[in-house]
């Protein structure tokens, strides 16, 4: 899944930092509603990545069954925490 193409399809655009906090939070309610509804586990975790990035991922531990999508997705919060750091 392509960044750009999933704030597109939740958010209208792939700029949300211009969107009003009410069409914010109407996109945020439809992307935890696609993941919660998501079977395919690669757009799952996709999906799950782009909520962390936006502060509103569910715990790994509650997200996903799968011990390896675990591990892959506590690494996606490792190397995006180190990065963020680096940009201080």
């Amino acid at each position: 899944m392509d960044f750009d193409r999933l704030l597109i399809r939740f958010f209208g655009t792939d700029d949300i930092a211009t969107l009003p906090p009410a069409r914010i939070g109407e996109g945020m309610e439809r992307l935890r509603l696609q993941f919660g509804l998501e079977q395919d586990n690669g757009r799952r975790f996709a999906l799950w990545c782009l909520l962390y990035m936006l502060g509103d991922a569910p715990d790994v531990d509650d997200a996903f069954d799968d011990r390896d999508d675990r591990e892959a997705a506590r690494d996606f919060m490792d190397m995006t925490d180190r990065e963020l750091e680096g940009d201080d």
